[in-house]
C-alpha cells in the first residue's frame, strides 16, 4: 500500500512538490541513504543483473527495505523525484519470471534520468528489455505490478504498468495515485474485478485529492497529510497502522520532496509512523 501525490508550480508557491508514504510490513527495516554518484559495468538489482549505465549515475537519496536493492521513493541532485505503488490487474504477476521490481524501477529513473520523460522512456525500455517481476516482499513470495509518479521541477507523470504492457498521463496541475489503476482507458482494460478498490484504495485516493485541491499545496499541507489517518477504517487510513492475523501493514516511510525551478532539491524525509515521528530536511547538490 502506497499513496503519492505531486503538484506543478501552477498549483504551488513555487516549484513542483511531491510527496509519497511508503506502507510496508511494519516489521521490515527501511531507511533513507545517499547513493552518490558512480561508474559500474553492470547493475545487480534485486533478482536480476542488468548492463550498467554509460554515463556516471546521478546522487540519489531516498528510501529502501534493506534486503531488496531498489528504491520505495527517493529524489535525485537533477530535481527528479520518483515514487511506485503495487497496483493489481487483469494478468496475474506470480507467473511473471523474475525481472525488475517497482523499487528497482523507481532506482533506476532516479539514478539514470534528469527529467521525469526521460524517465518514461526508461522504464518503457527496461518492461521491454528485461521485465517487470519477482517478488517485492523479504521471506515470501509476493510479486506484484506498479505504478509510477514521476516528477521534475516543470512537469510530472504518471505511469501504469501491467507485465510489459503500460500507460501514461501527463500531470496538468496536481495529481495523486494509490494502490489501483487510474488512468481511465488503462483502468477499464486491466483492472482486476476482485480488488476491493472501494473499501481499501479509493477513500485514501479521495483523501489525497481534497488536500490538492486546496491552493496553494503547500509542504506543510503534503506532511500534514502524510501524518493523518483521513482516507479509511481499521487502520487503512494514508498514516497507514493495520495489524491483523492476515495482513499487517504501516507506513515505514515517508518523503516530500521540493523541487524548484532554481536550486538545489530539498527532501524532507521521516522513517516510521508519520503520525509520531520527526521530520528531517536535506539538500541535495551534485557530486
Amino acid at each position: 500500500m502506497c499513496d503519492l501525490l505531486c503538484a506543478l508550480p501552477v498549483a504551488t508557491d513555487g516549484g513542483t512538490l511531491f510527496a509519497k508514504n511508503s506502507d510496508r510490513p511494519p516489521d521490515e527495516p527501511q531507511g533513507f541513504e545517499l547513493h552518490p554518484s558512480r561508474v559500474e559495468p553492470v547493475t545487480r538489482a534485486t533478482h536480476v543483473e542488468l548492463a550498467g549505465h554509460a554515463a556516471p549515475t546521478l546522487p540519489v537519496f531516498g528510501s529502501r527495505p534493506t534486503w531488496g536493492w531498489g528504491l520505495e521513493q527517493g529524489a535525485n541532485a537533477s530535481g527528479v523525484a520518483a515514487g511506485n505503488a503495487t497496483i493489481y490487474t487483469t494478468l496475474d504477476p506470480r507467473e511473471a519470471p523474475d525481472g525488475l521490481t517497482g523499487m528497482d524501477l523507481v532506482r533506476l529513473v532516479l539514478e539514470r534520468c534528469g527529467t521525469a520523460d526521460e524517465g518514461v522512456a526508461l522504464v518503457e525500455r527496461l518492461l521491454h528489455d528485461v521485465g517487470q517481476g519477482g517478488s517485492g516482499h523479504h521471506g515470501a513470495r509476493r510479486p506484484y505490478w506498479s505504478s509510477f509518479l514521476l516528477a521534475d521541477p516543470h512537469a510530472a507523470v504518471v505511469v501504469e504498468t501491467s507485465g510489459d504492457e503500460l500507460a501514461v498521463e501527463e500531470v496538468t496541475d496536481v495529481r495523486a495515485t494509490s494502490n489501483r489503476t487510474t488512468i481511465d482507458v488503462f483502468d477499464a482494460a486491466h483492472r482486476h474485478p476482485r480488488q476491493p478498490v472501494a473499501t481499501l484504495v479509493d477513500p485514501r485516493l479521495r483523501a489525497s485529492e481534497a488536500v490538492l485541491a486546496r491552493r496553494p499545496v503547500t509542504v506543510g499541507d503534503l506532511k500534514a497529510h502524510l501524518a493523518s489517518h483521513d482516507g479509511g477504517d481499521d487502520g487503512w487510513t494514508v498514516c497507514m497502522h493495520v495489524e491483523g492475523p492476515e495482513h499487517c501493514e504501516a507506513t515505514t516511510a515517508a518523503m516530500v520532496a521540493e523541487l524548484p525551478t532554481v536550486g538545489p532539491p530539498i527532501v524532507h524525509h521521516l522513517t516510521g509512523s508519520p503520525c509520531q515521528g520527526r521530520w528531517e530536511r536535506r539538500v541535495l547538490v551534485s557530486g
